[in-house]
């Protein structure tokens, strides 16, 4: 299991909740199979919005993963330096699919490589780790600090604030 870039993680945990989203409960595939129709379409035009899970929502369904490591390494950092680099390593499926990922990787360069490690994340969950950052888990181990109640007790100097009978208007 690898760590990955906690916005990398956050990405992929907000597309898996469009993607239910979409779905509905119960799920209703047309719907799903509509919404993305209308996105590979609009980014297949070379237009769409510049949103990484928007972008990473018309991918998920037709891109296949050709260096899976290399993407893994590529997820540690969400920057990145060389999207080329990235978008070597997936291509997409079909005529659609295929103006998609042109169009996308010429319009939206930085983008589309945050929506292409972002949809591998998501369809590839098992190959990584999300690094807890709640205060649960960061509180793991820490033996908390002493309570003594010199620590804790207020010092005279504070509490001679408040005991003065100064005039107040």
């Amino acid at each position: 299991m690898k760590n990955v870039h906690p916005e990398f993680s956050f990405q992929s945990r907000e597309l898996d909740g469009q993607i239910e989203g979409t779905l509905g409960d119960p799920p209703n595939k047309k719907n799903y199979n509509m919404m993305v129709g209308a996105l590979v379409s609009e980014y297949a035009s070379g237009s769409g919005l510049d949103d990484v899970n928007l972008m990473a929502f018309a991918l998920v369904d037709c891109i296949k993963f050709k260096d899976p490591k290399g993407l893994l390494r590529e997820a540690a950092d969400y920057e990145g330096s060389d999207p080329a680099r990235v978008f070597a390593m997936a291509e997409c499926d079909g005529e659609q699919g295929g103006a998609m990922y042109a169009a996308m990787t010429a319009n939206y360069p930085e983008l589309a490589r945050q929506a292409i490690i972002t949809a591998f994340l998501y369809k590839n969950q098992a190959r990584w780790e999300d690094e807890d950052r709640d205060f649960d888990r960061l509180a793991e181990g820490d033996e908390g600090d002493d309570d003594d109640l010199e620590d804790s007790a207020a010092t005279d100097d504070f509490t001679q604030l408040f005991d003065g009978e100064g005039e107040r208007e």
